[in-house]
């Protein structure tokens, strides 16, 4: 503890091997104070903070029967699907492993190769009422083509929704910051009843993430 009586935080050793900058992140990380209540309740990642605190506000999985996650490693939204509608069929696909998940089916593959939308309504066995995306593309450190990059995984997740949402459904996805282009936007109001930008709690305050969230899904 601080002289001031406030516990200054956890402090890293930096070796030889290990750059300033992930120093930084691993420093972050330890002091961050979602990581800390994710390990202590069994969270997969803190991401799933985010997805509860959208789903506290708008509504989103309560009812859902078939729900899809794009970008599902290392599995903290499914945890919360599962946990706030446990009787939905859950369908997750990733580039990464990612460990089981009780109740859900997932897929570790290229969700933008032709046969993964296939396999995905195959697995559900019916049109989903949520698609949800938390998927980013990995950057390359010039931020105009991190942007777009993310941005065309975020156009690709849409129209899968677009294309196999069943009448009312939801989607959710991460965008950037300036949030989602203008005409992605566009699709998306013609195609549902409600489009918004949300930031939840959850989400640091220096990252430029912030998620639509498409509701009333007009078959």
């Amino acid at each position: 503890m601080s002289r001031s009586g406030r516990d200054p935080g956890e402090r890293l050793r930096t070796g030889k091997k290990r750059s300033t900058s992930s120093a930084r992140w691993l420093t972050r990380q330890l002091n961050d104070p979602y990581v800390k209540r994710a390990k202590a309740e069994g969270w997969r990642s803190r991401a799933a903070f985010k997805l509860a605190e959208l789903d506290d506000k708008y509504g989103l999985i309560k009812g859902a029967s078939r729900v899809v996650d794009l970008g599902v490693a290392p599995g903290g939204w499914s945890q919360v699907v599962r946990q706030r509608a446990p009787r939905a069929a859950v369908v997750g696909i990733d580039l990464l492993p990612t460990d089981p998940i009780e109740g859900v089916t997932l897929f570790q593959m290229d969700f933008m190769a032709d046969e993964a939308p296939g396999a995905l309504l195959e697995a559900l066995g019916g049109a989903p009422d949520l698609v949800i995306s938390d998927m980013a593309a990995n950057t390359v450190g010039h931020k105009a083509t991190d942007h777009l990059r993310t941005m065309g995984l975020v156009e690709t997740a849409a129209h899968f929704a677009i294309e196999n949402l069943a009448p009312g459904g939801a989607f959710i996805a991460k965008v950037l910051a300036g949030g989602t282009d203008t005409e992605l936007l566009a699709l998306l109001k013609k195609h549902f009843t409600s489009v918004k930008h949300a930031k939840p709690p959850a989400s640091r305050k220096d990252s430029s993430e912030w998620y639509v969230i498409a509701q009333g899904f007009k078959a």
